[in-house]
């Protein structure tokens, strides 16, 4: 095959890459599931055991049966029902900020976020590690973005520093509270709560003072966090104390610890309101389906009456970690319910992966270019059903399938 573009074959480029990539180990397949698959699963973002709670599942049944399979158009036209409002009002109330807007992912969310909330000439802070989603709307929104390391509120102070948010008049700086260089004077600080590749929390409480020190909004991805963290499960904002601030907005999903599938931006009512007229992933996309919208109020109302489901999914993340780094491998500590396990080489994960999986196992596999820090590992997710004997087998089958280091 052509390894550039012709007039007979303008993809002739493909095959270049697909051998490059062949050589870097680095092939991506898909591997569908059967629906009673024999494999216990540490692979999924299941986090509460929700995703086949038989209340999940007849919720949406039952939305799908009432409202019909799909939205039939974007939010603004036909696919806003009753079901999404009553999701919205209770999403918000559950996590304790003013208001919330459903889309259909917690990709297009964020995209949503970070692109109505800056504009070319604004500036965003983001972490090294945030999730690729983050990366996708930094991109989008045509603002200014810095990357600082990982977790690091000092670093984020740097880039804040002798810049001049609207409204604010940092010392040193003019009077009238011009931004220099043709910026805008907006400035948003965005970050993950629960990072996805080792599953370690941001120092929310230390970036929301760096923020409101230069008049910055913040920003945070819960995705990892809601569910798990919090006063029953009610969010890594809630448990710092930052859930409806007037300077903070989070995007959550709905395919996580809720077990269905879709996304959710929560924050002031204004910026709601200003994200229905201004969002392009929530203006020209179809609304998430409603039996989706249908499971994950069934299974919010589920954690309601069932808090301890929470503490349960953190549990199994540190009894996975206490009993993997006993037995000698270099587990990180988990600050919510994702367990990363360092593998000395890509190959050596791909095919740890791979064994694990034969012994009825299923676990993720990270790698490059994944991983911002280039260190292959496999990715462990707790989940709050699981018991004790469970997780002791999957620590057996890591422990046995582990490649020499």
């Amino acid at each position: 095959m052509p390894d550039r573009p012709t007039p007979a074959n303008p993809f002739g480029w493909i095959g270049e890459e697909a051998a490059r990539r062949a050589r870097a180990g680095l092939v991506r397949t898909l591997r569908p599931r059967p629906a009673d698959s024999p494999v216990l699963d540490l692979a999924s973002n299941d986090y509460l055991g929700l995703t086949r709670h038989p209340e999940t599942v007849g919720a949406a049944a039952e939305a799908a049966q009432r409202w019909g399979a799909g939205a039939t158009g974007s939010r603004l036209v036909t696919g806003s029902t009753a079901l999404h409002a009553e999701l919205e009002r209770e999403l918000a109330d559950f996590t304790g900020f003013e208001a919330a807007l459903v889309l259909s992912s917690g990709y297009a969310a964020n995209l949503a976020a970070l692109t109505a909330l800056t504009a070319r000439g604004s500036l965003i802070v983001s972490d090294a590690g945030n999730h690729a989603s983050i990366v996708d709307g930094c991109r989008l929104s045509r603002a200014e973005t810095a990357v600082v390391p990982h977790a690091d509120p000092q670093a984020v102070r740097k880039v804040l520093d002798g810049y001049v948010p609207h409204g604010h008049v940092p010392r040193g700086h003019a009077p009238d509270g011009h931004a220099p260089d043709g910026r805008d004077g907006r400035a948003l600080v965005v970050t993950d709560s629960v990072f996805s590749v080792d599953g370690d929390a941001a120092p929310l409480a230390e970036l929301a003072a760096v923020a409101r020190e230069f008049g910055a909004g913040l920003v945070v991805d819960d995705a990892h966090g809601l569910g798990v963290l919090g006063d029953g499960g009610r969010g890594a904002l809630h448990a710092a104390g930052l859930a409806g601030a007037p300077d903070v907005v989070a995007t959550v999903t709905l395919s996580k610890s809720l077990g269905s599938q879709g996304g959710a931006v929560l924050g002031p009512a204004h910026v709601i309101d200003h994200l229905v007229n201004a969002a392009r992933t929530f203006i020209f996309d179809t609304g998430l389906a409603p039996a989706a919208a249908g499971a994950a109020l069934a299974s919010l109302r589920l954690l309601r009456r069932e808090p301890g489901r929470a503490a349960r999914a953190r549990d199994v993340s540190a009894a996975l970690h206490r009993q993997l780094t006993a037995a000698g491998l270099a587990a990180v500590r988990p600050d919510a319910a994702v367990v990363s396990v360092r593998a000395p080489s890509a190959e050596a994960a791909l095919q740890w992966a791979a064994d694990c999986r034969t012994e009825g196992l299923g676990v993720g596999c990270f790698r490059p270019p994944s991983v911002p820090d280039g260190i292959s590992r496999l990715r462990l997710t707790a989940r709050a059903d699981l018991t004790d004997a469970q997780i002791a087998g999957a620590v057996d089958v890591i422990v046995r399938t582990a490649p020499a280091s």
